[in-house]
C-alpha cells in the first residue's frame, strides 16, 4: 500500500458569494468525497454557499468576509479588520484540522483561507472560471502549487508556471440525464424549450425584457419557457406578469420560479438559454448542448462577463446582446432568429457541445490529490 491508501488526506475547500464560485468548489468537494477523502468547506455563513454545502452534509467552517469596498474611507478600514480576523480564524481552523491541501475558486470568500494557507505553508491549488481572472486569483497565484483555468486566454494573466486549462468543474449529472428525462421531470412536453435565467441572484434587465414577451412566445410560437427570476426579483416579476398576462398560471408552457436548486435538469431540458455571461453558467449551458443568448452584466469585476460572452460569440456558440441594448424587442428578435432558423439553432448547439468539458472535476481532483501527497 502507498501512503495515500494508508491514510486519506484532509482538504479545505473554499469559495462563495455567487454560484460561479460555489458550484465549481462543490463539484470538487463531491469528487473528493466520492474518493473517500476528508474535507471541510470554508465559507461565509450569510451567503448562498452555506445552504448548498449544509444541504450536502459537508462540514462547514464559517468565516465572515465581504467584498472589498471600491473607494477609500471608513468602509475600507472596517473591511481590513474584517479580512484580518477572517484570516486569523482560517489559521485557527488549519491548526485544528490540519489540512493536507486547500482548494479555492477565487473571489473574496476564498481569500482568507488561501492567505492562511500561504502563511502556514499549507499547499494550495486555485481555480479561476473567467476569461479575465479575478483579483484574488491574480494576487495569490504565484505561490499556488497549481492554478486551474477555464479559459486558455486567462493564462497570460497568471504568474505561475503550473497552469492547467481544465474548463470549469461541473456536476456529473450533465452527462447522465437526457433531454427527454429532464423535460419529463419538470412536467414539460417534448418540444422546443427556452430557459431564461440571470444567475443565482437573477438579473433585472433580463427579467424586464422577458416578462413582456412570455405570452407571445407561448401563445404564438408554442415555446415552453422555464424562467428563473432570482429570489430578490420574483415578486416584482410576478406583479408585472399579472398585469400583462393574468392567466399565466394556467399556461402549461410556463414555469416561473425564483430559483431552481437543480439547474442541471433545467438546462438539459432546454434548447435555448438566455443568460448572464458568468463562466459557470456558460460551462453548464455548453454541457447541456443549448444555444445561448448572453447578456453580460456590465458592472462585473474587470469586465469579465463581457470577455466571456465575446469568447463564446467568437467560437460561434452564442448570440450576444449588450445590457444597455436589451429590451423586449431585441430579445424577441434573437429568440425568434433561433426558433425560426433550425440550422442556425443547431450550429450554435453543436459549437456549444464542442466547448463542453465534462472531465474538469476529475482532472482537478487528481491534481489536488498530488498536491496533498507532496506535503505528506
Amino acid at each position: 500500500m502507498n501512503g495515500h491508501e494508508d491514510k486519506k488526506a484532509t482538504f479545505f475547500i473554499t469559495g462563495g458569494g455567487t454560484g460561479g464560485h460555489i458550484y465549481p468548489a462543490v463539484a470538487i468537494a463531491d469528487g473528493l468525497s466520492e474518493r473517500g477523502e476528508k474535507l471541510f468547506y470554508v465559507g461565509n455563513p450569510d451567503n448562498l454557499e452555506y445552504d448548498i454545502v449544509s444541504g450536502k452534509g459537508f462540514k462547514f467552517l464559517p468565516v465572515k468576509v465581504h467584498g472589498m469596498p471600491r473607494s477609500a474611507g471608513l468602509g475600507l478600514l472596517k473591511w481590513c479588520f474584517e479580512l484580518s480576523f477572517a484570516i486569523m480564524k482560517s489559521c485557527f481552523y488549519m491548526l485544528k484540522y490540519k489540512p493536507d491541501a486547500v482548494f479555492g475558486t477565487g473571489g473574496y470568500v476564498s481569500a482568507p483561507a488561501l492567505i492562511a494557507a500561504k502563511i502556514l505553508k499549507v499547499p494550495y491549488m486555485m481555480h479561476d472560471c473567467d476569461a479575465k481572472p479575478g483579483l484574488v486569483t491574480r494576487k495569490l497565484a504565484p505561490w499556488a502549487s497549481a492554478v486551474s483555468l477555464a479559459f486558455e486566454c486567462a493564462k497570460s494573466e497568471i504568474k505561475n508556471p503550473n497552469c492547467l486549462i481544465n474548463g470549469n468543474p461541473i456536476r456529473k449529472t450533465f452527462k447522465t440525464i437526457s433531454k427527454e428525462e429532464a423535460r419529463k421531470s419538470l412536467g414539460l412536453s417534448n418540444k422546443t424549450t427556452l430557459c431564461i435565467m440571470g444567475g443565482s441572484q437573477g438579473a433585472r434587465t433580463i427579467n424586464d425584457a422577458s416578462v413582456d414577451i412570455l405570452k407571445k412566445l407561448s401563445k404564438e410560437f408554442n415555446l415552453q419557457i422555464i424562467f428563473q427570476t432570482g429570489k430578490k426579483n420574483f415578486e416584482r416579476v410576478i406583479e408585472q406578469l399579472i398585469k400583462i398576462y393574468p392567466e399565466y398560471e394556467c399556461d402549461s408552457n410556463l414555469i416561473v420560479r425564483p430559483y431552481f436548486e437543480d439547474m442541471v435538469t433545467v438546462l438539459k431540458a432546454s434548447d435555448i438559454a438566455v443568460s448572464r455571461a458568468g463562466s459557470l453558467s456558460i460551462s453548464e449551458i455548453c454541457a447541456s448542448g443549448a444555444a445561448s443568448i448572453l447578456v453580460p452584466y456590465p458592472h462585473a469585476a474587470a469586465d469579465h462577463q463581457r470577455k466571456n460572452a465575446r469568447y463564446m460569440e467568437e467560437k460561434g456558440a452564442s448570440l450576444y446582446i449588450e445590457d444597455d441594448e436589451l429590451n423586449a424587442d431585441t430579445l424577441l428578435e434573437d429568440i425568434l432568429l433561433l426558433v425560426k432558423n433550425s440550422d442556425k439553432l443547431s450550429k450554435l448547439q453543436q459549437k456549444a457541445l464542442l466547448l463542453a468539458k465534462y472531465d474538469a472535476a476529475d482532472a482537478i481532483c487528481g491534481k489536488l490529490l498530488e498536491t496533498a501527497a507532496q506535503k505528506r
